[in-house]
């Protein structure tokens, strides 16, 4: 549901209430409740997530990456990312896109990841 015809996206939530446009912030903290299974700091922290980008109609696109090409989570990790971010009020749709380039590395991981992980 458009509040204007090429306004932000907003829905109805199970409550009844208009959800507002969909944030950068409510993605990012979609993508936070994602884990990597082998290493116990989440995939937003680890820097594994590159760009988000979130149109009017409420079309959400990430560019993600792996920590490693031979990951064996390849397959589970974006589409656990979709459906976190499908479960984001006012959100349409959900492409998810792994990439290689550039290449993951430690340095992509937030301060508190790295205290997490007891990499100084």
């Amino acid at each position: 549901m458009n509040d204007a015809p090429n306004g932000p996206a907003t829905t109805w939530t199970p409550a009844g209430e208009v959800a507002g446009p969909i944030t950068e912030t409510a993605v990012i903290d979609a993508c936070a409740t994602v884990y990597d299974p082998e290493i116990p700091v989440n995939i937003y922290e680890l820097g594994l997530i590159y760009a988000i980008d979130i149109d009017d109609a409420g079309k959400v696109k990430v560019e993600m990456t792996l920590t490693a090409p031979a990951c064996p989570s390849a397959q589970e990790l974006p589409e656990q990312v979709r459906e976190a971010i499908m479960a984001v009020p006012g959100v349409a749709a959900c492409e998810v896109e792994t990439v290689w380039d550039p290449p993951w590395d430690p340095s992509r991981m937030t301060e508190e990841a790295r205290l997490q992980l007891n990499m100084f």
